[in-house]
């Protein structure tokens, strides 16, 4: 493998912003360099939610979307470049995730969907794109996600101990470092991508910064053994799900355990309150 700099971009499930990152790679060592976030506009980021969430939309609009991912990319990445005083000559290539609008890993054609345009990151930046992890990933019989177990392992894997890393991004995976074993890696659930949903809807605000809304409340505990018991929480292990599935299942779950939740705490209350 070529060593030199690399630069990285991942906008993830949340749409909280474009990460990039600078490091250098070589084969025995990753050491990040420099990053920076780079802001999603609201309304790029409504229509791709949007479309997780199932909106139907013509060949031209999908196209459109498509073109103005690649360019924010760009965008971000030639931000950086220019706060390190970088030019494209000094980069060996760039390695961009796109955005997934479906994933669709079991089935007869089993499928995944990622957009951001790498066409429009070549052009406008000058650099070496490298992308299409996923479906290359499900084309050799894998699921597709998470992608991360790859590189939890080159940055932390050790010759006798055995590691699992959980991350926790839109989605929450766990890689399984094992000595001597293939790496392994499993997607266990909804991220941050739920509590992003909530407080958009309850709050207007893009997520809860710093957990200030979360620690300002309590851990209701009718609500989290309903959760932790209903079949999406206890077979997500069994395969790969992206956005699609856990924000139109999940918050259509949650939607359904709070109609049935809050009455049902009335009237435990009234029950067991004094005449």
């Amino acid at each position: 493998m070529k060593s030199g700099r690399f630069i990285g971009v991942m906008s993830g499930t949340s749409l909280d912003g474009v990460d990039v990152v600078l490091a250098t790679i070589d084969e025995h060592r990753v050491a990040q360099l420099a990053s920076l976030s780079w802001p999603i506009p609201v309304s790029l980021k409504q229509a791709v939610l949007d479309i997780c969430q199932g909106q139907q939309l013509t060949l031209s609009q999908f196209g459109q979307l498509d073109t103005q991912l690649g360019r924010l990319f760009a965008d971000a990445v030639n931000a950086l470049l220019k706060e390190q005083n970088l030019q494209a000559r000094d980069i060996v290539a760039i390695g961009c995730h796109g955005q997934t609008v479906w994933h669709e890993p079991t089935g007869v054609a089993p499928h995944t969907l990622q957009i951001g345009d790498n066409n429009q990151i070549v052009a406008r930046t000058g650099i070496t794109v490298v992308g299409d992890f996923r479906r290359r990933d499900i084309a050799l019989g894998g699921q597709g996600a998470p992608l991360v177990p790859a590189f939890h392992h080159a940055l932390l894997a050790h010759p006798t101990e055995r590691r699992m890393v959980l991350n926790i991004g839109g989605i929450a995976n766990l890689s399984l470092l094992i000595p001597g074993q293939p790496v392994g890696g499993y997607d266990t659930g909804p991220g941050n991508m739920l509590m992003d949903a909530w407080i958009w809807r309850q709050a207007g605000k893009p997520y809860d910064k710093d957990a200030e809304w979360a620690r300002a409340g309590k851990v209701i505990l009718p609500l989290l053994q309903i959760c932790s018991a209903t079949r999406i929480s206890r077979n997500l292990h069994r395969k790969a799900p992206d956005a699609n599935t856990l924000t139109m299942v999940g918050w259509s779950a949650i939607c359904a355990i709070f109609r049935v939740l809050i009455p049902e705490m009335c009237r435990r209350h009234w029950q067991n309150s004094p005449p």
